[in-house]
């Protein structure tokens, strides 16, 4: 396996662990910081993909338009994931950095959804390309 096979396939791993305590925080109410590692499970799983092409950006903000001009602009993700990926990403900022935010628990729990669903295709696209 190449070093940018490993590092797809570490940043995959971590984007599950981001997923995985979303739902825990989800279970135990705590939605603001589930949005959190929802939002991260995403941002990671983005940074798999780009790792496959030796791409990283430093700012969330590259990794994102990177992420949509080369894989879903084009056709290799579905336009879904986009909104998925935009949702996440304001979402997590307000929960962290508004004052007087609230988020419900069924907002939480969707974006949990999202995140795994995102996750789960991000490493078939992996496991598809690390094939070739």
């Amino acid at each position: 396996m190449s070093e940018t096979q490993e590092l797809a396939k570490y940043r995959l791993t971590a984007a599950w662990e981001r997923c995985h305590a979303a739902e825990k925080l989800l279970e135990d109410s705590c939605y603001k910081d589930a949005v959190n590692r929802a939002y991260y499970a995403i941002f990671l799983a983005m940074r798999a993909v780009l790792a496959l092409e030796g791409v990283d950006f430093k700012r969330h903000s590259g990794v994102i338009a990177y992420f949509r001009q080369n894989y879903i602009k084009t056709g290799i993700f579905d336009v879904e994931y986009s909104d998925m990926i935009g949702d996440a990403f304001l979402i997590r900022t307000q929960s962290d950095y508004e004052d007087f935010y609230v988020i419900e628990k069924e907002e939480a729990a969707e974006q949990c959804r999202n995140a795994a669903l995102f996750c789960e295709t991000v490493k078939k696209y992996i496991k598809k390309a690390v094939a070739k």
